[in-house]
Parts: C-alpha cells; structure tokens; sequence
C-alpha cells in the first residue's frame, strides 16, 4: 500500500466472511464461514480448535523485518498479545509472490527462507525463518481443491517460504514453531477462479488452520513516490472502496479490474 499503517484489511460478517486481496493483477477471494472467537482454549484442546478468523497481512516492504521505524512493524510483533491469541495447528499462506500455472503446494518437512529480493541491506539476505513444513496439511489443500474441480495441483518438494510468508511470520509467530504451507496463485486466472479455491479451503478453519493472504491492497511501484508521506488519492479511494465493500458484503467485488486496475498495479 501507499502508506505506513496498520497493514491489515479484515472485514467480519455476521455469517459469513469475505477475505480478497489483489497484488500484481492478481485477485483472491477467500469465502468462509465465520462465528465468535471461542473462549478459554487450552493446549490439549488444539487438535479439534476452530479457528474463526482469516486475514490478509499487507506485508510492504521487505525492510519491515529490520526498520524498527515501521509501526507495522510493531503492530504485527504484538501479534498474538493484540490480535489474536489462539494458537493455530497449522497455517496456510497465499502469497502473492508465488505465481504458477497450476495450484501448487509446497511439500517438506522444513522451511527454507527465499530471499526473493534484490538490492536490500545484506542483513536481509542472512534471516532465516525454518519454520516446520506442514506436508499433511499441503496434501489436505489439494484434496479440497481437486474435489472441487480443479483437476490439476501440484506439489513443490523443495521450495520454502517466499518474503511475503516469512517476513511477515518472522514477527508475527518469532518461535517459528508452528508448521507452516504455502499456497501459489494463479495470476492468468480471474477473480471468480480465485474465489471458488477460497470456497473450497473453507473446511480448514475448522481444522485449526490459520489461513493468511498475503501481499499488498494496491501494488502501483510506477507511481511509488518515496519523498513524499502523502498518500495517493486513487490509494486512499481504492482502500475505501475494498473496506466498504468487504463490511457492506457487496457483489460488486467482480468489476474491480475495469474500475481500478489502471491505477492500483
């Protein structure tokens, strides 16, 4: 996004919740139930926790995991104190820096951190996030997917987490503790095709799975002004219309890329 904020785009309904994130031309529609957040859930309870949020980490710049100056920064290293407390079983990441032909999963038994920029402070290149891999969980994504009718998933055997899985996991689960999958997208796709993968990964909030979207609301780097704090009017409009359009439920979400992909990418 063009700004400095609290990265997170979050819209609750009373039934049903309605998560999207569009980067690089890319749009993805998450549909999944929703209800209030259980109370008072203990570690032995984890294998049949639900988890009843989903959300969309706008990760910026992969500076966020060394500029202390960020307030993203801090927000998301409060995390679990802050925002949400329950402990996942796994989590499930759509990052947009992911992008192949067909649905893929990444299938290991241990993380490997790409560092998938260039030009950044050489500090960057030597953090590491070896979270778990979650093959049981990436084997479960493709089950859901081709009984949806997606006839072809494939499974990655070597590859990690790309910058917007670990960046924004490095402050927000540190431990690194908690088995981690990742999902691709398919930019050549439309929104409708992104929104039926949504409906059919829905089943895994009950599982415990925390699913997170990750990448950013508008991802405009032509009209990127660095010298300047203001924010862009088109930025500032497009935000408004995803939230209000996230909290009102609208339908309207399939004519997004006539009204604003011009300007947001």
């Amino acid at each position: 996004m063009m700004r400095q904020k609290i990265p997170v785009i979050a819209a609750k309904a009373r039934n049903f919740f309605l998560f999207f994130f569009l980067i690089n031309s890319v749009t993805l529609f998450i549909f999944i139930h929703y209800s209030a957040n259980p109370s008072n859930v203990t570690r032995g309870q984890q294998s049949r926790l639900s988890v009843m949020d989903t959300f969309f980490i706008s990760h910026g710049s992969p500076t966020l995991s060394i500029d202390e100056s960020l307030p993203a920064r801090g927000f998301l290293q409060a995390w679990q104190a802050k925002v949400f407390s329950q402990r996942p079983n796994s989590i499930l990441v759509i990052s947009a820096h992911w992008d192949t032909d067909f649905p893929s999963v990444n299938v290991v038994q241990r993380n490997d951190t790409i560092h998938d920029f260039y030009g950044f402070p050489k500090q960057m290149y030597d953090l590491k996030y070896p979270a778990p891999g979650a093959p049981e969980l990436a084997k479960r994504v493709k089950d859901l997917l081709k009984a949806s009718g997606i006839k072809h998933v494939n499974e990655d055997r070597k590859r990690g987490l790309d910058h917007g899985a670990w960046v924004p996991l490095m402050l927000m689960y540190p431990e690194a503790d908690i088995p981690v999958c990742q999902l691709s997208v398919q930019m050549h796709h439309t929104g409708t095709y992104h929104y039926n993968i949504g409906k059919a990964l829905a089943p895994l909030k009950e599982e415990g799975v925390l699913i997170i979207g990750s990448g950013s609301a508008t991802h405009n780097l032509r009209a990127l002004q660095f010298e300047s704090s203001s924010i862009s009017s088109w930025a500032l409009e497009f935000d408004n219309w995803l939230k209000d359009a996230l909290l009102e439920g609208r339908d309207g979400f399939y004519g997004w890329d006539r009204i604003w992909s011009g300007h947001c990418f």
